[in-house]
């Protein structure tokens, strides 16, 4: 005889808790009594009835109470998945605290164990099984009733300077967005992280029984190119006019990808474009500090990838509108890899690298072409470091240039902290408190002439942030190289303004606390430079300052 199938009671989830699901309409505690009850809230909270400052204070205390960085980062990821306008108002308001947590170095650890401390979902995930229903799964994203203006997507492979992270490298496009709205005030429901899932070549996730990601070797060649365009073409059907950035993609694939993409999408890479814009501000800064003017500069770089490479453009790019031709601001810049020097005679290097490869007469007489006979023999000006080789600016190396330069250029940009090429107060230890210094994680202030200063961090969050809000505010349907020269000098305003009657040494980029005020000038740059190259719609100062003003969204609570 057959058994009788069991019978679920049916469940019914009330209107209230489907509010206090949704982070972005929750308000917590901060519902009034009126709303409780039209809402179906009424049990479902506490009693008090908080304002948004009290429960950023709250936040603020809760915070405090972890001790170590990643468990900060995590609580501050399950605040953002609870209320998204509490989260960011909480980083709004304590910014230059917080972003070392909400990103770099602490995202870095969060990147590698997201397997490990995954909770809830956010953004897409992406897969190579799939392709083919692309768009169907963005009508998948959250918010659906709502515009995309800013897509982050990275496929994971390029994570910092921690290499192949896999499906854990989500949490970049999450922190990167994040940061999108509390600076550059794109509304939370207007962003989308996405993962490019092509497999992972990391043994020890491949290893884990916990990755949470595709267990198979990464895509390459053919496969891997198809993969990017299905990606691509479903954007440009389902989300077109959003803005897409390119997050930590290696070097092989990062100007590929830009190049075949960057006139046919609304679109740029982070890492090439954006950490280029943030150097060339604290280099436009540091040139005016020593009196050295930017075509004047003479550049070494150690690290040829990618994001070095781009860094070498934009600065190149700059030098030619401030009079140098093409050939005289190239001469300017000596590039190391690994190998070292890069010359003509090397049959490995990229287009890219070769653009700045010097002659191999200029080294015939050499002893080597390592950073400390360049420095020796080239005598730099500005000593950048994008090689995530860790103590690569020796003492050495440094007190070498500073014997030929008065005000020494010096910037370790790798990240995370540990993968920096010197630490800031050996580097004003070694020059007598001379040396120009910004770095790409973040470090201690340190004291010069008696004066408290403040380590610049050439974060890519002085670009990024105030890009999307320029053209998701001026309607811009590509990204031009000019906007980001605009947008790096626009960075070097701001420093000095920020500076302007205070006592001691300026700093070479803004303070972070007024990060927000800042992004909208440098948004205005960008926007103007949108204009002029044709890619916006005609419009004056005012009217795109009015457009910029209307469009940063600000966390707090609607009535």
């Amino acid at each position: 005889m057959d058994q009788p199938k069991t019978q679920h009671p049916r469940t019914t989830t009330s209107p209230g808790v489907t509010t206090l699901a949704d982070p972005l309409v929750n308000k917590g505690t901060a519902f009034s009594r009126q709303e409780r009850a039209e809402l179906g809230l009424d049990g479902l909270l506490p009693p008090a009835v908080e304002t948004l400052d009290e429960q950023v204070a709250r936040a603020y205390e809760a915070f405090h109470g972890y001790d170590k960085p990643l468990n900060r980062h995590i609580y501050l990821r399950q605040l953002q998945d609870t209320n998204e306008v509490l989260f960011h108002r909480l980083v709004t308001e304590y910014l230059e605290e917080l972003l070392p947590i909400v990103y770099t170095p602490t995202v870095g650890e969060a990147c590698q164990r997201f397997s490990e401390i995954y909770r809830r979902p956010r953004g897409l995930f992406l897969t190579w099984e799939d392709r083919h229903r692309f768009r169907d799964i963005l009508r998948n994203r959250p918010h659906r009733d709502k515009d995309v203006d800013v897509i982050v997507v990275t496929d994971g492979q390029r994570i910092l300077g921690l290499g192949d992270q896999g499906v854990g490298g989500m949490g970049i496009p999450i922190g990167k967005l994040s940061l999108y709205t509390a600076i550059g005030g794109i509304h939370p429901a207007r962003t989308l992280p996405i993962l490019l899932d092509v497999g992972t070549d990391n043994e020890d996730l491949l290893g884990n029984p916990r990755y949470l990601g595709r267990r198979a070797r990464r895509l390459t060649g053919a496969d891997y190119d198809e993969m990017i365009e299905a990606f691509v073409s479903a954007v440009e059907a389902e989300l077109p006019g959003t803005l897409l950035q390119w997050e930590d993609f290696a070097t092989a694939h990062a100007h590929p990808i830009l190049a075949r993409y960057r006139e046919r999408l609304l679109t740029f890479n982070d890492d090439i474009q954006g950490t280029a814009a943030v150097t060339l501000g604290a280099l436009s800064t540091a040139a005016n500090v020593s009196g050295t003017p930017l075509p004047d500069q003479r550049l070494v770089i150690l690290g040829a990838g990618s994001a070095a490479i781009g860094v070498a453009d934009m600065i190149r790019t700059a030098m030619i509108e401030e009079g140098l031709s093409e050939d005289e601001a190239t001469a300017r810049f000596w590039i190391l890899d690994v190998d070292g020097l890069l010359v003509r005679s090397r049959t490995e290097l990229t287009p890219q690298q070769r653009m700045f490869a010097r002659d191999d007469g200029e080294v015939t007489d050499w002893d080597g072409t390592g950073l400390a006979e360049v420095v020796r023999r080239v005598g730099p000006t500005a000593l950048i470091g994008l090689s995530t080789a860790h103590g690569a600016f020796t003492e050495e190396i440094v007190r070498q240039m500073g014997s030929t330069c008065e005000r020494p250029v010096i910037f370790p940009l790798s990240n995370p902290t540990s993968h920096s090429e010197a630490d800031p107060a050996d580097l004003t230890r070694w020059t007598d408190g001379r040396a120009l210094i910004a770095t790409g994680s973040p470090f201690p202030p340190l004291t010069v002439d008696g004066h408290e200063v403040p380590v610049a961090q050439s974060n890519n969050v002085y670009v990024f942030p105030a890009m999307g809000l320029a053209v998701t505010a001026s309607r811009a349907t590509r990204v031009t190289d000019r906007m980001m020269v605009a947008a790096a000098r626009a960075v070097a305003e701001c420093a000095v303004r920020a500076a302007h009657g205070a006592d001691g040494p300026v700093p070479l980029l803004p303070p972070l606390s007024g990060m927000r005020e800042s992004a909208r000038e440098i948004a205005l740059a960008a926007a103007l430079a949108a204009v002029e190259d044709g890619v916006a719609p005609g419009a004056t100062e005012e009217e795109l300052r009015e457009a910029i003003a209307k469009t940063q969204w600000t966390p707090r609570y609607e009535a």
